[in-house]
């Protein structure tokens, strides 16, 4: 009589694993972004040279997301996740004893393909546990804990750096060994065949992806051009324009349950066009108001709506019929990602030859491509119904 209690509590444990993965991974992106002249000092490099253990991470992670979702629905998720967060653990190690600094790039690629298999395979999981109903808020919960890593890691990373910046890598791979042990819960039962890739990049599905790709590189991936206006037209510090931008992720994280009970309520879509429509006009004024103080609190409320958006394309994606929801919204945060990837490219430039174009643009297209893609998915959908 008493196994049905330690089950039900073994439950628990697993689903708060979920979540937990979701901090992991944003946390291990953005841990060396406050201490990168410490790891250059540690290897006779320059802190912009030690920059590229961002980007090191940012690649594999990105572009093996395309893919990662489908194999690990292949594979199982259980299992693919526990191998994932395994190599997480050897890849931090990696970091944290490497003795050149082409050692510690190998482990920060490393650590960014490891994440790769994990992410998408924890929101599926999520979805797979949770009643259709309460699928946003359960989102919105995952998506406060991917701010909280994100927000929080330059903090936890700088604080490690007092003793030494290879400390933060250690704390990592304790929480992804104890993440592996935990697992999964179980794999859902699955009939008729495996996932095939093709099946992750239907027309829909590259429809979501593509307003994903507009929305992140156009909104939420634009700190580093708000951090430009912020110190060209208000001679702001480091420090300063950093506690600036740390409002979008804090406000992101406490709005975070809000925004999924909201997609619970009112519906995915709605979410991600009205997020998308205020995000927009929010990025509008951050570029144009000559107060910096006014700068900071639009900033900070474009984090609720940033998350708006990405919150509600997971939940469209995952509330999808299909056997493949793993895949689908791997591609989905794939291009999310590489959107931010490509925005300093588009943008910096821009700024250079117009401050002001240089904010104009993405809003205008914040708010002019998620509508469009989106509506001409309904329409599909319609007439595809009539047929």
């Amino acid at each position: 009589m008493r196994p049905a209690p330690v089950d039900e509590s073994r439950s628990r444990v697993r689903l708060a694993a979920l979540y937990a993965g979701g901090f992991l991974g944003p946390f291990g992106g953005a841990m060396t972004s406050s201490v990168l002249p410490e790891v250059g000092a540690g290897f006779g490099v320059s802190a912009g040279v030690a920059a590229g253990t961002l980007t090191g991470y940012m690649v594999p992670f990105a572009l093996l997301m395309v893919v990662s979702g489908t194999f690990g629905e292949r594979w199982g998720a259980r299992r693919t996740v526990r191998v994932a967060y395994g190599v997480y653990v050897v890849a931090s190690v990696l970091c944290a004893v490497a003795w050149s600094f082409p050692v510690l790039m190998g482990g920060r690629a490393l650590q960014g393909a490891a994440n790769a298999f994990t992410s998408p395979l924890l929101l599926a999981a999520i979805a797979a546990v949770t009643p259709k109903a309460r699928l946003g808020r359960a989102l919105g919960v995952f998506a406060s804990m991917q701010s909280a890593g994100h927000t929080s890691a330059p903090l936890l990373a700088g604080l490690a750096a007092e003793a030494s910046w290879r400390w933060a890598f250690v704390g990592a791979a304790v929480v992804a060994g104890a993440l592996a042990v935990v697992g999964l819960p179980a794999d859902p039962p699955r009939g008729g065949e495996r996932p095939r890739l093709r099946s992750a990049w239907e027309r829909r599905t590259l429809r979501v992806a593509a307003v994903g790709f507009v929305a992140w590189g156009c909104l939420g991936g634009l700190s580093f051009l708000v951090a430009l206006r912020l110190g060209d037209s208000f001679g702001l510090g480091a420090g300063q324009r950093g506690l600036v931008l740390t409002g979008f992720g804090l406000v992101g994280i406490f709005t975070a349950r809000l925004t999924g009970w909201a997609i619970d309520r009112f519906g995915a879509q709605r979410s991600v066009l009205s997020g998308a429509v205020v995000g927009g006009v929010l990025l509008v004024g951050v570029g144009l108001l000559p107060s910096v103080v006014a700068v900071a609190a639009l900033w900070a409320a474009a984090g609720a709506f940033s998350q708006a958006v990405i919150v509600g394309l997971n939940a469209l994606v995952l509330s999808a019929e299909g056997g493949n929801r793993g895949g689908s919204v791997s591609v989905v945060q794939s291009l999310r990602f590489l959107g931010a990837a490509v925005s300093p490219v588009a943008f910096v430039p821009l700024y250079h030859l117009d401050p002001v174009s240089a904010f104009l643009v993405p809003a205008g297209l914040v708010l002019v491509v998620p509508p469009v893609l989106l509506f001409h998915r309904d329409r599909s959908r319609t007439v595809g119904t009539h047929r």
